[in-house]
This record gives structure tokens, sequence and C-alpha cells, in this order.
């Protein structure tokens, strides 16, 4: 699908902007995140209304309910990252494959009320735990099992990419 596999090639999102969706790393820091991610999360209830919720725009690329669906699952997934480097030294964070994530949880054949509800409320989780990091917290570290390294501050402007950038990913597809 069109999702960004977590690889060791990430740091341009922190680094620069997205030339797809505009998305600046370079000028968003953790106190920007749960602006950010609340100012999304209120775009995903029209989305998930759409009359073509679950049609793919082809082969390749993920419908809007899918897109949804990941996204309400990245805002888990760095919420979970943070407590782990927020309660742990230099943990590594465990392995998760997003499109066998999508297949096994069958992201296309989910509840679109329930996708949006469970999507409010996970990013809303994740903004709010963003937003309490202390500033003597922010050089704590993380790894990705593939070795690379996040600060807390770094892991929240690469997490708050991904739902501005699959926002963008279906509102193209309009």
């Amino acid at each position: 699908m069109a999702i960004e596999p977590e690889t060791k090639n990430w740091t341009w999102v922190i680094e620069s902007a997205c030339p797809e969706c505009g998305y600046d790393g370079s000028a968003v820091t953790i106190r920007d995140v749960p602006g950010i991610i609340d100012a999304n999360t209120s775009a995903w209830p029209a989305v998930l209304d759409r009359a073509d919720v679950r049609d793919r725009p082809d082969d390749h690329t993920w419908s809007p309910l899918e897109y949804a669906a990941h996204v309400r699952d990245v805002h888990r997934k760095m919420a979970e990252r943070l407590t782990l480097m927020l309660t742990e030294d230099a943990p590594t964070f465990p392995n998760w494959d997003q499109d066998a994530t999508a297949v096994e949880d069958r992201y296309g054949e989910q509840d679109p009320a329930a996708v949006v509800r469970e999507l409010g409320e996970a990013a809303h989780r994740a903004a709010r735990a963003f937003d309490d990091v202390r500033e003597d917290q922010l050089g704590r570290t993380g790894l990705r099992s593939d070795g690379s390294a996040f600060t807390v501050a770094t892991l929240a402007t690469y997490y708050a990419h991904d739902p501005v950038h699959h926002l963008w990913d279906v509102r193209r597809t309009q």
C-alpha cells in the first residue's frame, strides 16, 4: 500500500518539508504536536462519512477507511512508544508491520463509525501524552527494531507527520 515502511531512512521527516503533504518537520517542536494532532483528528469524521469510504482508488492505495484505521493505530502505537521511552531506559520498540496489521485486522471491513470514534479517542490520548512530556524528558531515547534511534522530541515530530500525510492522501483521492 501507500504506507512508508519502518525503515532507517526517516530523518527527512524531521529535517525538511514533505514534498507531498507539505508537513515541515524542521518547523515543528513537541509543543506543536498536540495541536497538530487535534486539528488533524477533527477532519477525519468527514472522511469517514464519504460515500466512497471503502473504495480503493487503485490496487496499490488504501481506501479512506483503511487509512483512518491505520491512523488510529499510529496514534496508539506512538503513545505506547512514548510510554516505553518515559518509563524504560533506551527501550527497543516491538516491531510493527503496518501492512500485516491492516490485513490481520481487516481494516477495509471495519465499521467507519467505530473507527472514527476509536481514532478520536486514540488521538486524544496520544496528544495529551505528548503534551505532558516535561522538558527534562525530551532527550530520552528509544530504538526501533531496525536500529533507528529516536529521542522523545524527534519521535513527536516524526509521529505528527503520519496523520497529516494520510489525511492529505485521502483528500487527494476525492
